[in-house]
């Protein structure tokens, strides 16, 4: 069961920055984040859906992002946002034997593809400035696209004490994907981002029980195509759950995002614009032997958002399968020499 501790959640990359959507996605981490694995290659393959709403800030801050809105605006606003995405993702990874800084050290890259949908629609009342001309807007419009997102490679270490286990890591994003700075859809971020952060993990094979807990923060580096930075955002996930036998495990899973410093830049029309959301839902997991050599995990979480700020809110649902190898077995003990 140890051996898919680090596999047991992987993300994929957010649409887009702007418009209260970061490169972290929550809930990419979760129960048993910090346990070791055993030293070799593992692959994951995660199906992730999420279905979200947003009112009138953040649906006004994606028309200004992405170009339909150019001007300094003063009035009301009555819009609604809605967005709809399905990824796949591809985890190969691979731990090294040789201890790194006293601690097991793993390699992994995150190949999303996927669809993504939106839309918005609503109406805009007001003046184009300071005593400016009145005008009415309404209507709708709506995109979809499909394609590779960003690449997302990640470097993480791990220590373990008997019950306690520590991590670290870093990961950033390869801006490969699909992504057009005039499209209300998109599966690229559009820009670079490093993020990194550290976790617990209490787990007690005895008893089965487990909880875990990884803080991370990002830093956004400027959009080159809108002019416009994200805030550094800070997000804590956790897991808590209990192994009803060696291979069925129950639990809770849960996520806190919170943007802590300003958006800025030139493009940067809709103010401070920090944002916040809260998660939680249930998970169950299954481990599975395959044969003498490996063993496939499957978990499935499920997420209802709930206190968001300028950020889009609803629900999210991960089913993760990911295979590994087993740790092998202790060498058989020789007979005593007999006389």
């Amino acid at each position: 069961m140890l051996a898919l501790g680090g596999l047991t959640t992987a993300s994929a990359i957010a649409n887009a920055d702007e418009g209260g959507v970061g490169l972290w996605v929550p809930g990419f981490f979760g129960s048993l984040s910090a346990t070791p694995l055993v030293p070799g290659a593992s692959f994951a393959a995660i199906y992730y859906h999420t279905s979200v709403k947003a009112g009138s800030d953040v649906a006004f801050a994606r028309q200004v992002n992405s170009g339909r809105i150019t001007t300094n605006f003063t009035g009301n606003v009555n819009i609604n946002l809605r967005a709809d995405v399905d990824l796949g993702l591809a985890v190969p990874s691979y731990t090294f034997a040789q201890p790194f800084l006293g601690g097991q050290a793993t390699v992994l890259m995150l190949v999303p593809y996927g669809r993504s949908k939106a839309s918005v629609d609503g109406t805009l009342t007001g003046n184009l400035g300071l005593g400016g001309p009145g005008f009415a807007v309404s209507g709708g419009r709506a995109d979809e696209i499909d394609g590779f997102g960003d690449l997302g490679p990640q470097f993480n270490l791990r220590w373990n004490n008997g019950v306690h286990n520590y991590m670290t890591y870093v990961a950033t994003n390869i801006p490969i994907g699909r992504y057009d700075a005039t499209r209300l859809a998109n599966l690229g971020i559009g820009h670079n981002a490093v993020d990194a952060g550290g976790g617990y993990t209490y787990f007690n094979p005895q008893t089965g029980r487990e909880f875990s807990a990884v803080l991370g923060f990002t830093y956004n580096f400027e959009n080159a195509h809108t002019q416009y930075q994200n805030g550094i955002d800070a997000h804590l996930d956790w897991g808590a759950s209990q192994f009803l036998t060696k291979q069925v495990q129950l639990g809770l899973v849960g996520y806190a995002y919170q943007q802590l410093s300003c958006d800025s830049g030139a493009g940067d029309r809709v103010g401070c614009f920090e944002s916040r959301v809260f998660g939680i839902g249930p998970q169950v997991g299954y481990i599975l032997p395959l044969g003498t050599t490996h063993q496939a995990y499957f978990n499935l979480k499920g997420y209802k958002e709930f206190g968001a700020e300028h950020r889009p809110e609803g629900w999210n649902v991960w089913f993760t399968v990911a295979i590994s190898p087993l740790a092998a077995p202790p060498p058989a003990s020789k007979p005593l020499p007999t006389k």
